[in-house]
């Protein structure tokens, strides 16, 4: 039930209700801040090389270091779960989580637009905003992968260097769900994130209940986030799919009326 009279006109009232989702100017010390815990979050949902290994220890101390906040907390609580694995448990957890399941992808595109043409655009468009801000992507990663999108907001400061996420809420929404349902350390760093934006809104929620339902646009299935990739289905960048079977080859019978004869080629 909207808390405003009814009498208000319902332009005002969505006026009113994203003034207040709107977050207030930020001071030059927590625009600082607030960089710091982006690119925290990017750093920490990148694959788990042996140089973000070492650098785990390190980020707990800059974590610790920041000052009280809900997503301050979400990150000490995951970075007590890392310092605490042996490196290889952390990266087959890192590809099982974001690698062999579509629910917990980082494509963030993917739960937009699916596997459809409009993908491929929406890829182009991030790709162009990135370049007309400057910024060229190193490593070969799509434009749309939550780490880069992380960076390029931290970047570029509120306003259009967090427009991407805040597009794109309903997927981080749905990749929290997941991690939250898998019971995934990497929960704590997407409710980190989820923190740094603007509440969900019904729509939003509702939108989230559809993609878990549906799966994304034109898909046939559900986002099962166990299932394996089959024909017809969209696999996340980077994840190897067996190719199908070639069907037999069919020869037509030869035409017994021609009776021409072909010398060998």
């Amino acid at each position: 039930m909207s808390p405003l009279p009814a009498s208000i006109p319902a332009l005002v009232r969505t006026r009113v209700r994203a003034a207040v989702r709107r977050p207030a100017r930020l001071t030059a010390e927590e625009r600082e801040e607030r960089a710091l815990l982006l690119r925290l979050c990017s750093l920490l949902l990148q694959y788990p090389d042996a140089e973000l290994t070492a650098f785990a220890q390190p980020s707990a101390g800059v974590i610790e270091a920041l000052p009280p906040s809900p997503a301050a907390a979400h990150l000490a609580a995951f970075t007590t779960w890392l310092t605490g694995q042996e490196a290889d448990a952390v990266e087959q957890h890192y590809v099982e989580t974001f690698d062999l399941r579509r629910r917990s992808s980082l494509y963030l595109t993917y739960y937009l637009h699916g596997d459809t043409r409009r993908r491929g655009m929406a890829l182009l468009t991030l790709n162009q905003r990135y370049r007309a801000a400057g910024w060229d992507i190193e490593g070969g990663e799509l434009p749309d992968h939550l780490p880069v999108v992380l960076e390029f907001a931290a970047l570029m400061g509120p306003g259009g260097g967090e427009a991407p996420l805040r597009q794109h809420r309903r997927g981080l929404e749905l990749i929290h769900r997941a991690l939250t349902d898998a019971h995934s350390p990497y929960r704590h760093v997407m409710a980190a994130l989820l923190t740094l934006l603007p509440p969900p809104t019904d729509a939003d929620r509702a939108a989230v209940a559809r993609l878990v339902a549906e799966g994304p646009p034109e898909e046939e299935v559900g986002l099962d986030p166990y299932g394996t990739y089959g024909e017809g289905e969209f696999a996340p960048p980077g994840t190897f799919v067996p190719p199908m079977a070639a069907p037999p080859t069919r020869v037509p019978p030869a035409d017994p009326t021609t009776t021409r004869r072909e010398g060998t080629r």
